[in-house]
C-alpha cells in the first residue's frame, strides 16, 4: 500500500479512536450500556478478524444488546465459532445464532433455487392486476413480499399465491395498504 497502512492497522485505529464512544464509566468505574450500532460494528470487525469464519457470509443485527447472526456458512464449526466470537464482544447480552450451514457445493443449488422461486412467485403475482407491483425477495426458501397493495385482502392473496410455489418454506408479508 502506498501510505504504509495495512487493513489491520486501519481497523485497530478505528477501534482505538471509537473506544471512548462505547460507553461512559460510572462512579464505580463500570461501563454503562453501549449502543446497538456499536455492538453490531464491533461484532462485524471481530468476525472479519477471525480466520475461523468468513465475515462476508454473516449478517449482523443488534437490538437491546442481543446480537442476531444470519447468513450461510460453510460448516458447523464456522457457525459455532461465529456465535462464540459474537458472545465475547464486550457489551453483548446474548447471541441469537440463525446461521445456516450450507456447504460450498450445495450453496450454488440453494442460490439457484432462490432465484427460481423469485421468478415463479413474480410470475404468479403478475397475473393479478392488484399484485403486479409487489416486490419479491427469497433467501433460503423464505419469500419476503414488499411494496404496496390496495387492500388487506390483496395482501392475503399475495401471501397465499407465494406459499403455493414449490420450494417456498415460509412467506414474510411486509406489504403496506394504500389508503
Amino acid at each position: 500500500m502506498r501510505y504504509g497502512i495495512t487493513v489491520s492497522a486501519a481497523i485497530l485505529m478505528t477501534l482505538v479512536v471509537a473506544a471512548p464512544l462505547a460507553g461512559a464509566a460510572d462512579e464505580k468505574g463500570q461501563t454503562t450500556m453501549v449502543s446497538d450500532s456499536w455492538l453490531t460494528s464491533k461484532t462485524k470487525i471481530s468476525l472479519f478478524a477471525d480466520e475461523r469464519v468468513k465475515g462476508t457470509q454473516i449478517s449482523v443485527d443488534t437490538a437491546k444488546g442481543v446480537v442476531h447472526l444470519r447468513g450461510k456458512v460453510d460448516s458447523a464449526e464456522a457457525k459455532s465459532a461465529a456465535g462464540d466470537i459474537a458472545q465475547k464482544v464486550e457489551g453483548v447480552k446474548s447471541v441469537k445464532n440463525d446461521l445456516q450451514v450450507v456447504t460450498p457445493t450445495a450453496r450454488q443449488a440453494v442460490d439457484a433455487n432462490d432465484k427460481d422461486i423469485d421468478k415463479a412467485v413474480e410470475t404468479r403475482l403478475a397475473k393479478d392486476l392488484q399484485l403486479k407491483k409487489v416486490d419479491v425477495r427469497t433467501d433460503a426458501g423464505v419469500v419476503t413480499l414488499t411494496g404496496q397493495v390496495a387492500t388487506i385482502g390483496a395482501s392475503a392473496k399475495a401471501s397465499e399465491m407465494a406459499r403455493a410455489v414449490p420450494g417456498v418454506k415460509s412467506v414474510k408479508n411486509e406489504l403496506a395498504f394504500a389508503k
